[in-house]
């Protein structure tokens, strides 16, 4: 306790006496001096007196990796919405190429001193490769922290996210049915934790219904329609007839190369995209595709989050949503 007040008192050029009125919430203490131990105490990593925690600025911020994929703009409205419902105001950080990384926008967010961060989806977190500095900066300075879909076991946050087995099961058990013997996967990274997770459940799924999976039906692609349509030429030319696809913007470039090889989708090839995002149902054909539940998923965040910024002991489980099929014209029974 001694070493805090001294720490924070030179940090700050006050006396111990008052770093120890501002702890205690005793009076006699500028409100501009309160306000500048409190963002010291944040600085210096230790954590505030439980009376004290919500005294951080009622921001939250709403880490996304991109908005050109339908779905992170979704997750966005859902999260953004229910933050302001509480009286936080969310603090949209948008990575874009050769822009602010994630690390810095988690720089910026400390330095405003937010009382929480929603990382919601395809953040550093998911990749078990990538550099994770930034978020154990967040643990030590005891920022409340909710992660949306599968991330890497030991980062100590809660995480909220979609099946991924249970979603591949769908799709697979689908594909099947109509009769496809030879199914691929477009998935993202090896590293990526929601891809290992897809990839494990297929091999299970194949295991069971005796059907092959040899990794020449298994491509690697960004999250994009260009990348997803140069992965997909790989596999049509395996004589892969069905696809599961680790999202929808994946899925319509699988369409694209398909086409683009003279096939038909789907009296040749049925195509299966994972998120249901927004006019999915407009492509051409209308999509196949595993929906997420964006709303329970986004509000679960939020609840989660609240409770930190309250004060509760939040465990760093991870809560599972099932998804949901939606089957329209992207897949037929194979000729």
């Amino acid at each position: 306790m001694t070493r805090r007040l001294a720490e924070v008192a030179k940090k700050v050029g006050v006396s111990e006496a008052t770093v120890s009125r501002v702890l205690n919430d005793k009076p006699g203490v500028s409100e501009s001096t309160r306000q500048a131990v409190l963002s010291a105490l944040d600085v210096l990593g230790y954590e505030r007196p439980t009376q004290l925690r919500g005294e951080r600025n009622r921001l939250v911020g709403l880490v996304l990796p991109e908005l050109q994929n339908p779905i992170f703009p979704a997750f966005g409205e859902v999260v953004g919405g229910a933050l302001a419902q509480l009286g936080l105001t969310p603090v949209l950080c948008t990575q874009t190429k050769n822009g602010v990384s994630e690390a810095d926008y988690v720089d910026l967010l400390l330095q405003q001193q937010v009382s929480g961060v929603v990382f919601a989806g395809g953040g550093l977190y998911a990749q078990a490769d990538a550099p994770h500095d930034h978020y154990k900066r967040l643990a030590e300075r005891h920022i409340p922290v909710v992660l949306i879909n599968a991330g890497i076991r030991d980062l100590g946050f809660p995480t909220v996210s979609c099946d991924d087995a249970v979603a591949v099961e769908q799709a697979w058990r689908h594909l099947a049915s109509l009769g496809h013997e030879r199914i691929g996967l477009v998935l993202g990274a090896e590293d990526h934790m929601p891809s290992r997770r897809k990839l494990a459940a297929a091999r299970l799924e194949a295991e069971r219904s005796g059907l092959d999976l040899p990794d020449a039906h298994i491509a690697r692609s960004q999250y994009s329609l260009e990348s997803g349509a140069a992965a997909a030429g790989r596999l049509l030319a395996e004589g892969v007839t069905g696809f599961i696809c680790a999202s929808d913007p994946i899925a319509l470039g699988v369409v694209r190369a398909a086409r683009r090889a003279g096939k038909d989708v789907p009296g040749d090839v049925s195509v299966v995209g994972y998120d249901d995002s927004a006019l999915m149902n407009c492509t051409s054909p209308p999509l196949t595709t595993v929906r997420q539940p964006i709303d329970a998923m986004g509000r679960a965040a939020v609840d989660l989050l609240q409770a930190q910024i309250g004060g509760a002991h939040v465990a760093d489980d991870e809560l599972l949503f099932e998804p949901e099929l939606v089957v329209r014209g992207s897949t037929a029974p194979v000729r």
